[in-house]
């Protein structure tokens, strides 16, 4: 097994312990490596780098941990560079989630308006990244899960002359979620996505050997009128039956608006709120597991119950060992996808080795929607333009081009707003037309 060194951007964060337990529990395949936690808070990290000791400790894992502050000291000679930050944090993407709702918009993480907001500061943040990447781990691997993934790793990969892979378990998540809706074992999934990411449809999708789409249009059927049938199962099976393709749940934005736009409108709290109410208690119950004698992590008390990253664990191992795996990943297009440009970043099945990874030819996106995931892609392209080098006009174009935004009247109108709400993590050509 090849020892590597990993290094960890946003390795003081809530997601922090699903990736380290991750690597813990892979010792073998990670025997002998190095990973650095980085971040700019020195309490959470060194919770972390605590925890994460005691759990290799515990496991009886060769693989050493250490953290810092110091950026450009984590990155020195680093093979792998792993990014997930918020910049910003929980207050910006309570910005992003409540500003777009006051202009009668979906106000969301990675979808419309507060997607568009969180790209142009996650690829601000990451250019100082990417230089200190290029002066001490030229030959680094990027992987990349700073939403949106796809925009960020857009950015990279046409600006920055530099391998990135952008990851997401939505291709692996999605199919269960509409096999659950049906009420059928997910366990006997086979099922292939393509797209882009939070913009994907199956091209393939079988059930224990049977159409998976005719099973979930019987099970629609006769769930129509089941109240026990949660709104987020009954868009599900309405969409996969209707098009006959497994969609990434984020098509709910595009196909049911309305009414999810009412059900926002109508919250008491903000998606952001929520997820911040339960920090404390999270950090809490990281803090006692760092000095137990043998720490053992609750998910109820963890950051998306520790199913979060894990993709990127598979990833590294993948690279690391030169497994020559197939994995969701986002890349340059490069063919893989008929009829999309060739420089898009998409989300594809991808053979993941020492090299990277290498997106698979898949055929093109399902015909009966490929109107909406071009619009996204046209949209993706202008947003990283406009976040990378381009002006106050050319990101209220890209902000114009989303198809949540309804008009350019509103799109002006949110982007004063939210730019000058998020002017501090935003350059200044952007928020006042100035240079920065």
């Amino acid at each position: 097994m090849a020892a590597i060194k990993i290094a960890y951007i946003g390795g003081g964060s809530t997601r922090a312990p699903a990736v380290t337990r991750g690597i813990i529990e892979r010792a073998e395949a990670f025997a002998g490596s190095e990973v650095v936690l980085i971040d700019l808070d020195e309490d959470h990290l060194d919770v972390i780098l605590r925890l994460s000791r005691r759990m290799a400790e515990s496991a009886g894992a060769d693989i050493t941990f250490s953290a810092t502050t110091d950026r450009r000291a984590g990155l020195r000679d680093a093979d792998i560079v792993l990014t997930s930050f918020r910049p910003g944090g929980f207050e910006a993407r309570r910005q992003d989630e409540l500003i777009p709702l006051r202009h009668g918009v979906i106000g969301q993480e990675t979808q419309g308006p507060g997607g568009f907001f969180m790209a142009l500061r996650a690829i601000e943040a990451l250019k100082p990244m990417l230089d200190d990447m290029n002066a001490v781990c030229p030959n680094a691997i990027l992987l990349n899960y700073t939403n949106p993934v796809n925009i960020v790793a857009q950015a990279v990969a046409s600006y920055a002359q530099r391998q990135v892979i952008s990851l997401c378990e939505g291709p692996i998540i999605f199919p269960r979620e509409v096999a659950e809706a049906a009420q059928l074992d997910p366990e006997q999934l086979d099922v292939t996505m393509i797209g882009l990411n939070h913009g994907s449809w199956s091209i393939h999708h079988e059930h224990a050997g049977d159409d998976l789409i005719e099973k979930v249009r019987a099970a629609f059927q006769e769930r129509a009128q089941d109240p026990g049938m949660t709104a987020q199962e009954r868009r599900l099976l309405h969409m996969t039956a209707t098009f006959g393709s497994v969609p990434a749940q984020y098509f709910k934005y595009y196909y049911f608006r309305d009414e999810i736009l009412a059900e926002l409108q109508s919250s008491p709290t903000s998606r952001a709120e929520d997820i911040t109410a339960d920090v404390p208690d999270q950090w809490a119950h990281y803090a006692e597991q760092a000095d137990a004698s043998n720490p053992a992590l609750d998910p109820a008390r963890c950051r998306g119950g520790m199913d979060l990253l894990e993709i990127a664990v598979d990833v590294m191992d993948a690279i690391a060992n030169d497994k020559a795996e197939v994995w969701p990943v986002n890349v340059p297009n490069c063919g893989a996808i008929q009829g999309l440009a060739d420089d898009l970043v998409v989300e594809v099945p991808g053979l993941v080795g020492r090299r990277g990874a290498r997106p698979i030819a898949s055929g093109p996106v399902p015909a009966n929607v490929q109107g909406l995931v071009a619009a996204l892609a046209s949209y993706q392209l202008l947003t990283a333009e406009a976040a990378w080098h381009g002006s106050r006009e050319m990101a209220v174009q890209a902000l114009a081009a989303n198809p949540l935004v309804p008009s350019l009247p509103v799109a002006e109108a949110l982007y004063a707003e939210m730019a000058q709400a998020q002017s501090a993590h935003l350059p200044a050509r952007l928020v006042d037309g100035g240079g920065g």
